[in-house]
């Protein structure tokens, strides 16, 4: 999937619970983090003509979607949470939700299926992988990514803040005050 779906699958799975700003934007990182991986693609696109190609991406990617790296993860969002339990458990799910992504929509145009190596490096016995998965830019993640944006601007109209708000608490106010002028006034028309 892409870091755009992860992001908003973060941000809405935050919004179930009570959490403030900095918790909120604990669990959406959550949800992406696994893919800080992906970054050898850089290394890998700059090299790629060498005589000695660094495959970081291709050897490297979903290297860190391990259950080892989850719990590091809800360990780091205790620590730096406020409602540290609540946040770190959402943040093992939020990390969880974007295997779950990767595992059914996240094969390459060669038809490669990316295994998830959940145990590495302790074990190669639990790698999962699905061959019903789909390709990356294949129309269910377009409609997900689609649902979660409709939820998000749900939540942002309802409970006052966007994802905006993890990067600027001043621009997200511009951000929700459009958003509520749009769709408060057409839902106060109809």
């Amino acid at each position: 999937m892409s870091p755009v779906t992860h992001f908003l699958t973060g941000w809405v799975l935050a919004n179930t619970a009570d959490l403030g700003r900095r918790d909120r934007a604990i669990v959406t990182l959550a949800a992406v983090v696994p893919d800080v991986d992906g970054l050898g693609i850089v290394a890998e696109l700059l090299t790629r003509h060498s005589q000695h190609p660094l495959l970081w991406f291709s050897q490297y990617h979903h290297a860190l979607h391990t259950l080892w790296f989850a719990l590091f993860v809800a360990g780091c969002a205790f620590c730096l949470s406020q409602r540290r339990w609540l946040s770190a458990c959402l943040a093992f799910i939020a990390f969880h939700l974007h295997l779950l992504e990767d595992l059914v929509g996240s094969r390459g145009p060669d038809g490669f299926n990316w295994p998830i190596p959940y145990l590495f490096p302790l074990s190669q016995r639990w790698v999962w992988t699905w061959q019903g998965q789909w390709a990356l830019n294949a129309w269910p993640n377009i409609v997900l990514t689609i649902a979660l944006l409709g939820v998000t601007v749900w939540l942002a109209v309802r409970r006052g803040f966007s994802p905006v708000d993890i990067f600027s608490p001043a621009a997200d106010r511009s951000v929700v005050a459009a958003l509520q002028k749009r769709f408060r006034s057409n839902s106060a028309t109809a």
